[in-house]
């Protein structure tokens, strides 16, 4: 779509503007003056509409076209353009400088079709989730069921959704479970491949069993009880843009204090705090590795992701990265409950189709 195609003049007629949406499968074209600043937005319902009340094809499009249009900045993510469209219900977003001049339209179907994405994402789904008591006891943590699906579909949807094809699920407990549902990932569009852990190897120690082609370029692991709308290309392009050995996602977590805080020296009070809150950054469970990093995992033993970046961060570089968005650890009942009560509101809308 050529930016020029879809834009008209105040004066332009109603049926030039029509002409123009249908010769561009828009439903949308932009009003705008010479300069290209944009002065609104007329879509094939502002025209039936404005028909229905009388207004003629030959009146100018000015007459029918919407004057606070939603626009977005040449700078915001493509979750963020989804959000804006998804909020006020618009199939279009003009994309616009700071003198509201007329950069780039965006159709719902470009910002929807993310870049395929060939990092590998490895999701270490083999634990036993004994915090879950009876919810586990034959099932594992993440084929617990969220919406009508299990979790480990919806993450690997999202996934899916951001561009990513390319699967390894680590497994254990239950494994065949996980194989049974899954299989190859065909009936999801993507490729799936299994580790399969003979025993407990903790949430790093089954990357040693990962073959070279799952690592032929920095490739992503994740916990496999997230549910999150974490944008992943993000999270990729910050690793390979600071040039980092690895990323570690992390999230803001505040913990305030019930009682008022004494600062003290010997036995003289110094000032009171009363419940102070304090901030810590922890980790959110999503990484982003170089396939330079492997061989500093031991071979078939148990070992953690934390033990792994203090490795890397000796010897090389291990950078953070802000996680922006929805994000829940499902690690215990109550954790269980509250995805499931925030289904509807936060995982609905994109993960509930067929």
């Amino acid at each position: 779509m050529v930016l020029t195609d879809i834009l008209v003049p105040p004066e332009s007629s109603i049926r030039e503007a029509l002409r123009r949406i249908n010769e561009a499968g828009t439903q949308m074209v932009l009003v705008a003056d010479p300069d290209r600043q944009l002065l609104g937005t007329v879509s094939d319902g502002d025209i039936r509409r404005a028909l229905l009340a009388g207004l003629s094809l030959e009146d100018a499009v000015e007459k029918c076209m919407r004057r606070n249009a939603t626009v977005a900045s040449p700078g915001l993510s493509r979750s963020h353009l989804i959000e804006l469209c998804r909020r006020n219900g618009i199939r279009h977003i003009p994309i616009v400088d700071e003198a509201t001049r007329i950069i780039d339209p965006k159709r719902n179907d470009e910002i929807l079709a993310p870049p395929v994405r060939d990092n590998a994402v490895v999701l270490m789904v083999g634990g036993r989730g004994e915090r879950l008591g009876e919810l586990t006891r034959d099932t594992p943590k993440p084929m617990l069921t969220v919406g009508g699906r299990p979790l480990l579909e919806h993450i690997i949807r999202s996934f899916i959704d951001q561009g990513f094809h390319r699967f390894w699920l680590a497994v254990n407990y239950r494994a065949e479970v996980i194989e049974d549902h899954f299989q190859d990932g065909g009936n999801l569009g993507c490729r799936i491949d299994y580790v399969r852990e003979n025993k407990p190897m903790g949430t790093a120690g089954a990357l040693s069993l990962l073959p070279a082609a799952a690592a032929d370029q920095p490739f992503i692991v994740s916990n496999g009880d997230l549910l999150t709308r974490v944008d992943m290309g993000a999270l990729v392009d910050h690793h390979t843009g600071v040039g980092a050995d690895a990323t570690m996602a992390v999230r803001e977590y505040e913990v305030q204090v019930p009682y008022g805080v004494v600062h003290a020296e010997g036995d003289r009070m110094r000032a009171i705090e009363e419940k102070p809150v304090h901030r810590h950054l922890i980790a959110g469970g999503l990484y982003v590795l170089s396939p330079s990093v492997l061989p500093l995992v031991p071979q078939d033993s148990f070992f953690d992701m934390p033990a792994l970046l203090d490795r890397v961060a000796t010897e090389g570089y291990v950078s953070v990265f802000a996680l922006d968005g929805y994000w829940l650890d499902i690690g215990r009942q109550v954790d269980y409950q509250r995805a499931c009560d925030d289904f509807g509101r936060v995982v609905g809308p994109e993960d509930s189709r067929g």
